[in-house]
């Protein structure tokens, strides 16, 4: 007999679920923990099975896209006042414009988003405009410029910054914006906004700020325009796509030139990402075959998960021991105040590297360069918001694999792709949305290949979407491969396949 969902069995599954997360992805510090985006997709992960336990079926959550009518403001002059001169720390002038700043979405409330902009280092009058969304849900997109693809990432000084030659603005003008409010830099003057926050509003006030930020910044309006991101950028991504090709519609004009999107390990289905991941840990030598079997006894993953299912996740779950789940054969980090004492550290990564930027971040000096409005803010900077949170996340669909596909029958271009060393949104997770989504294939799964003649991952073609791997590569794919996630990201703009 099953174990009701509601017994007290299935609620101390729950707890140790959030206490074993907790302990393995929250990497500790002398200074306390940092709560990075693995942590937050887990939890999310883990508050959705405890509403799917609990049956509670809110037409809100089975929303798949939203539409919004377009909400300009007057921007003259805040282009020019958002200029950055020059980052604290900076190794020398840069050879590309920087902006940072705010767009206000919602006047009445005195709702802001901060947006952190680099312009191309060569032509950027002839290079695409792209706009990039880290996950979360709650998580910050300049954390991800400074830990994946911005121009600068900080050095464990805490205070000077170092050239990151794999930038993406090497290919692309590249704007990274904070969102929703209660983010990074970004906040709200009505606190009740943050408890109202979900899918909607986000995709809502993503749209409202670019309109806003086209206007700021004219010369990018009609621009062929990409949308890129990672984990739980597999909502944001499609819904704001879908929103803008809506309002297109509406206007009867491309005000915003959608031409493609790209979401890295993403966070696409609830059900299939939990039947992945347990898969995952098993092909990868990482639980017992009696955890696995356990699961596969107990868990029918079609949104109902009774006592018996949760336990045998929790069973599994404890297998694991303390690793990093962004990147399986990555080390933690054990003592950011003394890098000295870190255990393993994976080739060209320092898994400390999210404290460098919280203390560079929190720096006044570094904020007045920004523009960034402590007095609004009332709170230090963080990579993920610990007032966003899962718990307060109003809105989200069980799936956005109608959203992948309203995307598809648009002909916007539509790539996937996944590092093989994420246990979090694992490539096992994608393969099976991409079982469920049913396309045809028009090119055949093959090797591809970087500019250093190494297999930089495998690719296949799909009738409007293309499916990638990056081999090597962690949850954060340009942490842990960048150049391979160069190439991929600019075949992705050129619109052809990775090279053979």
């Amino acid at each position: 007999m099953k174990t009701s969902c509601r017994s007290k069995s299935s609620l101390s599954s729950k707890m140790r679920i959030e206490a074993f997360a907790l302990q393995i992805f929250c990497l500790v510090s002398a200074h306390g923990a940092i709560a990075d985006q693995a942590a937050r997709i887990l939890q999310f992960s883990t508050s959705r099975m405890e509403m799917q336990c609990h049956h509670q079926d809110s037409k809100v959550h089975r929303r798949s896209h939203i539409d919004h009518a377009m909400k300009v403001s007057p921007q003259d002059g805040m282009k020019e006042a958002d200029k950055v001169s020059e980052l604290p720390g900076q190794p020398g002038r840069a050879l590309f414009d920087q902006y940072a700043g705010y767009v206000t979405v919602n006047s009445t409330s005195g709702k802001a988003l901060f947006y952190y902009f680099a312009e191309a280092a060569e032509d950027p009058s002839t290079k695409p405009l792209v706009l990039w969304l880290n996950g979360g849900p709650g998580c910050s997109s300049l954390g991800g410029a400074m830990l994946e693809i911005g121009p600068f990432f900080v050095n464990s000084d805490n205070r000077t910054l170092s050239t990151n030659k794999y930038a993406w603005n090497n290919v692309a003008n590249m704007l990274f914006l904070e969102s929703p409010a209660g983010v990074g830099f970004s906040y709200s003057n009505t606190t009740s906004d943050y408890n109202n926050t979900g899918d909607s509003s986000t995709a809502t006030d993503s749209y409202t700020f670019l309109v806003n930020w086209l206007e700021r910044f004219p010369e990018y309006k009609g621009r062929d325009f990409f949308i890129t991101g990672e984990s739980y950028g597999g909502h944001y991504i499609p819904q704001l796509a879908n929103t803008i090709l809506s309002n297109n519609k509406i206007t009867n004009a491309p005000f915003i030139n959608l031409k493609g999107v790209a979401i890295g390990n993403a966070y696409l289905d609830d059900n299939t990402n939990t039947r992945a991941t347990m898969d995952y840990f098993w092909t990868h030598a990482m639980i017992s075959r009696e955890a696995h079997q356990a699961v596969q006894k107990n868990c029918s993953f079609n949104g109902t998960y009774t006592g018996g299912c949760r336990t045998a996740i929790t069973a599994a779950n404890m297998e694991l021991g303390i690793i990093d789940p962004y990147n399986i054969y990555a080390s933690v980090c054990w003592n950011a105040s003394n890098p000295q004492e870190l255990h393993g550290m994976a080739a060209n990564t320092d898994p400390c590297a999210l404290y460098y930027i919280q203390t560079y971040l929190n720096n006044p000096e570094v904020q007045r360069a920004l523009h960034a409005n402590t007095t609004g803010l009332k709170r230090p900077w963080t990579d993920c918001s610990d007032i966003i949170t899962p718990e307060n996340w109003k809105d989200a669909p069980v799936s956005m694999l109608p959203s992948i596909r309203r995307l598809i029958s648009s002909e916007v271009s539509t790539w996937l792709y996944s590092g093989d060393v994420d246990s979090v949104c694992p490539v096992t997770s994608t393969q099976y949305s991409l079982d469920l989504l049913g396309l045809p294939t028009n090119s055949s799964w093959r090797s591809w290949y970087s500019d250093d003649d190494q297999v930089g991952g495998y690719v296949i073609g799909y009738k409007g979407l293309v499916f990638a791997t990056v081999r090597g590569a962690g949850h954060m794919v340009p942490t842990y491969q960048p150049r391979r996630a160069l190439t991929l990201f600019s075949s992705f703009l050129q619109g052809k396949l990775p090279p053979e």
